[in-house]
């Protein structure tokens, strides 16, 4: 006798917890590293940024001073993504298995932003440069400098008003400006020379300390490497033809072993010493010059990155006019005539292609060659981004086939008019 079978229970009809998925968040999470010797006043803030101006999440503590966030993300060639879990769901549950996720989050975008010391003089530059040329030559305490300030963002006015970081605001604001005592307290006016004295300084103990990685390679090693001087055919036959003759007569030599190929590329790529350039004219037979190029030019890669990120655009004007000038306290002239140099060998170089010369692969420059990628690197990042923004459903219909059919805009036409009978 055949029954129906019984209705499940409500217990088996519930999905099991166990299995249940992190849920992913729909704002991702941010992960910030902050200083772990602040103290219990510090604070996120919101300050104008001092190239732009626009208000913009900085870290404070009255006893460390303003800290920004760099950002530090997965290439998108290799994506990644975090978890987020509370601090009593990381350890193993009793029974030794692990715990349920429960409450725990992914985030889509592996970010961390980490907290990095600012200096607050960047902060104070809007406030002490002035705008006016009457009130270029005053004298005028600081506190009288902050209080003119009608429109000072809130969060910054709490900065500038916090007693116990008065001190390093005085400090700071004495390093780049003149300062004459008057009575109890010091009266201070702006000075470009000493911005481009303290600009200076922090350029040297960045190149102290090394560049980074990267910085290094793009801006000092690419910009100071010179091109191989290119060699005629005929002259390298000739040389080719005489090394092959004094190879055979001499067969005890160590250079009767050198194989042909190991022959032609010696005498097809010229040695230094091979270009006829004067040694008056060519400042890269002298290693000590060349040093002291290379330590210029790190110090002028420093100083761009401090101006282009942290000074607006009039005062990076003047200061770019005040390093140029014969006053300065650095002189680049080196660096710039041996900049010079190599950037004549490199037209020297590029102009000695012959356009016969079929041995290439290509004529294009590297740095060319080079921008080609990046434009290309660029573009598939871009594909990639529109990709992943589409939903399934998008991307099934692209594969559709859709010969034959007819367009959604056909079925919203006017009808055509009715032939009277």
């Amino acid at each position: 006798m055949r029954t129906r079978s019984s209705a499940p229970s409500s217990e088996q009809s519930k999905p099991d917890q166990s299995s249940k998925l992190p849920l992913t968040t729909e704002k991702p999470s941010k992960s910030f590293i902050l200083p772990s010797s602040a103290s219990d006043e510090a604070r996120f803030l919101q300050l104008p940024n001092p190239q732009t101006g626009e208000l913009t999440r900085y870290y404070f503590c009255p006893k460390l001073g303003i800290y920004e966030f760099t950002v530090v993300a997965s290439s998108a060639q290799a994506p990644r993504s975090i978890l987020f879990t509370p601090r009593s769901e990381i350890s193993t549950a009793p029974d030794g298995k692990r715990p349920t996720p429960g409450n725990a989050t992914v985030a889509k975008t592996a970010q961390l932003l980490i907290a990095t010391p600012i200096d607050v003089v960047f902060f104070l530059l809007p406030l002490l440069c002035p705008t006016s040329s009457q009130a270029k030559g005053l004298f005028q305490p600081l506190d009288d400098i902050i209080d003119s300030q009608d429109d000072l963002p809130k969060h910054l006015r709490h900065v500038l008003y916090d007693e116990s970081f008065k001190s390093v605001l005085q400090a700071r604001a004495e390093a780049i400006c003149d300062s004459v005592e008057a009575g109890d307290e010091k009266m201070l006016r702006f000075s470009e020379a000493k911005l481009v004295q303290e600009l200076l300084a922090k350029a040297e103990r960045m190149v102290a300390q090394g560049l980074p990685a990267s910085m290094e390679e793009r801006f000092i090693r690419q910009a100071l490497a010179t091109p191989l001087m290119a060699v005629k055919r005929e002259d390298s036959s000739t040389n080719a033809t005489s090394s092959n003759s004094n190879s055979e007569g001499e067969a005890g030599s160590q250079e009767d072993k050198e194989t042909p190929a190991t022959a032609a590329s010696s005498t097809s790529v010229p040695t230094p010493s091979d270009v006829s350039t004067p040694a008056t004219e060519s400042p890269l037979n002298d290693p000590a010059a060349s040093d002291d190029v290379a330590r210029l030019l790190r110090i002028s890669t420093a100083l761009t990155y401090m101006k282009d990120s942290y000074l607006p655009g009039a005062l990076r004007t003047k200061i770019d006019g005040l390093l140029s000038s014969p006053d300065s306290p650095v002189d680049f002239k080196p660096m710039h005539d041996h900049l010079k140099r190599v950037a004549e060998l490199r037209a020297e170089a590029l102009a000695s292609r012959s356009s016969g010369d079929f041995s290439r692969k290509r004529d294009a420059d590297d740095e060319d060659a080079e921008t080609r990628a990046e434009k290309k690197r660029r573009k598939e990042e871009e594909e990639k981004k529109k990709k992943a923004g589409e939903s399934r459903g998008v991307r099934d219909l692209k594969k559709v086939n859709t010969t034959g059919m007819k367009k959604m805009s056909d079925f919203f036409s006017k009808a055509a008019p009715k032939k009277k009978s």
